[in-house]
């Protein structure tokens, strides 16, 4: 088992949900914690809990990773002891809306184009040159069932997890002959703010997706992505599809 103990693991979309359970699986691990997020208020207070229970090395800034000026500028703009990146967890990415194309909002087609796929690109281009110059590192990228399966209404958000897996299996591609590993860690349903930042803050929609089953929680999901950062260095977990027992395909859920 390979160890990340004072490694920096760099977690995007961090400040909730999986993001937030990566973090602290890593640093539970002894790993530096490199994290960004939106929401200010929420980076600082988790920062501020990691360091407290596992006594490890936090340094946390705010990004929207569609922005890709802003990317650049962070990342070129790192102190020193946290430019060596060892591994990239690309989970900033959304969901918007369930309606059928023709009916679709572009905004939510555009938000979602632009964290799913832009995003991924952007921060992938800004920390995979410093890998390839230290030959060590490993990029993961949080793609979903519905990069496999399309379902009704879920056009566009489908198209972008299609995407995650065609972009990973590319840099696969792109990368061999180097040491740098690329894992695509696909679930199905987790319990997080997924369905309520689909439905535009609609609480009482949202709590009904995840009704008469057990989801994943957004442990489940960092167990696997701890697990595939740790393989030794010579095994590259391609991808980990991870589901409910409850759950055999996007639109096959057995509810009680």
């Amino acid at each position: 088992m390979l160890s990340l103990k004072g490694k920096v693991v760099f977690v995007t979309g961090a400040s909730s949900g999986i993001g937030e359970a990566t973090v602290t699986a890593f640093a539970a691990g002894g790993a530096r914690i490199l994290m960004c997020a939106r929401r200010a208020d929420r980076l600082a207070k988790l920062a501020k809990t990691l360091e407290r229970e596992h006594k490890t090395a936090i340094h946390h800034f705010t990004l929207d990773v569609r922005d890709r000026a802003a990317v650049d500028k962070a990342l070129a703009g790192l102190p020193d002891d946290w430019q060596a990146i060892e591994v990239l967890i690309n989970n900033a990415g959304l969901s918007r809306g369930l309606d059928k194309l023709p009916g679709g909002l572009v905004s939510d087609w555009e938000e979602m184009i632009d964290a799913n796929i832009k995003g991924l690109l952007y921060v992938s281009r800004a920390v995979l040159p410093g890998m390839i110059a230290r030959g060590r590192g490993h990029v993961i990228n949080i793609g979903s069932i519905a990069g496999r399966e399309v379902y009704p209404g879920g056009n566009v958000y489908c198209a972008t997890k299609f995407a995650v897996k065609a972009l990973s299996n590319a840099l696969r591609l792109d990368l061999n002959g180097t040491p740098i590993r690329v894992s695509e860690v696909a679930p199905g349903m987790v319990e997080t703010e997924f369905s309520l930042v689909r439905f535009h803050g609609d609480r009482e929609r949202a709590a009904k997706v995840y009704q008469g089953l057990m989801p994943l929680s957004g442990a489940d999901v960092a167990e696997a992505i701890v697990w595939c950062a740790t393989r030794p260095a010579h095994v590259n977990v391609s991808e980990v599809v991870i589901m409910p027992t409850a759950q055999a395909s996007t639109t096959l859920v057995h509810r009680r």
